[in-house]
């Protein structure tokens, strides 16, 4: 349901820090023109952490109205389960294809708590639930044994797989039950992670350069691994610059280079530094991107 390349969308700041919803438009549309098969707004790329109630919902209301060929899968996630429930009761009042939920933060819940969040979750909703593992950002992992008992649960329809530990994520894919998608959360590995049976990624690279990552997953599904690590060979030092500072505050400059926002993230991320810059810009030019 939500294979190929996924982009995970940054939110766009005005010039006083507010949604630029013209902005928001304009970059579905252009993921959109440039192959892009999901949308993924108001996840850890769109600085959901820092977006009130009101703008979360807002973000995909906008997202969800632009889009004409894409699926919207919304990032609908908490540490608070009632606080997910909700969020994802909303994001399917929207007309979300799909929700994207994060493993609950700073908590640190056991592996049965975590079975417990995402089975709540998906027992609440009628869209497909798609469980976000990404253990720097939460401080727990997802095992395989827990994601296998979590894939059972009617509605989860697959995982967003971020832990970085490929011989999890090999065992995640030669373990899931039939139709369990397993996408890419890491652009550097979404090449590795398709040709041993995966089904796509959730890119933050994509904002920026949507059609060589929809090459690139595309490439690599056909067979024509060639073509597919010769992509994955330019993106590379992209794929490195975008993270050396916290995520999104790199590509938050890059889109705001290209038009898209003021190219600053809110407050507790700071806008990118100078030397930082200097070496993306630098990236950019090398692959074509400015």
């Amino acid at each position: 349901m939500f294979a190929g390349t996924g982009t995970a969308l940054i939110t766009p700041f005005a010039k006083d820090g507010s949604v630029d919803e013209e902005a928001l438009r304009r970059l579905v549309d252009f993921q959109e023109s440039n192959g892009v098969d999901v949308l993924v707004p108001c996840g850890s790329t769109g600085e959901s952490a820092t977006l009130d109630h009101e703008e979360h919902l807002r973000v995909i209301e906008i997202v969800r109205d632009q889009a004409k060929k894409a699926k919207v899968l919304a990032g609908a996630g908490s540490n608070c389960t009632r606080e997910a429930v909700a969020l994802s009761r909303s994001a399917q009042d929207i007309g979300a294809d799909g929700v994207l939920s994060i493993a609950p933060y700073y908590v640190k819940p056991t592996q049965e708590g975590l079975f417990r969040h995402f089975e709540a979750v998906a027992d609440a909703i009628d869209i497909p639930v798609v469980v976000y593992n990404i253990p720097g950002r939460t401080g727990i992992n997802i095992t395989s044994d827990t994601l296998m008992r979590i894939a059972e649960v009617d509605g989860i329809a697959g995982v967003k797989e971020a832990s970085g530990n490929m011989a999890q994520i090999q065992d995640i894919l030669r373990r899931r039950p039939e139709g369990f998608e397993v996408l890419s959360g890491d652009d550097a590995l979404t090449l590795a992670l398709v040709c041993l049976g995966g089904d796509g990624v959730i890119s933050v690279a994509s904002n920026c350069c949507p059609a060589l990552m929809s090459d690139l997953v595309s490439s690599a599904k056909a067979g024509d691994v060639s073509s597919a690590r010769a992509i994955q060979s330019k993106l590379l030092p992209l794929f490195s610059a975008l993270f050396e500072e916290s995520n999104p505050i790199p590509i938050k400059y890059v889109m705001g280079g290209m038009g898209y926002g003021n190219g600053e993230p809110r407050l507790p991320l700071t806008p990118l530094s100078e030397g930082c810059r200097e070496r993306i810009d630098q990236v950019l030019r090398g692959i074509g991107i400015a």
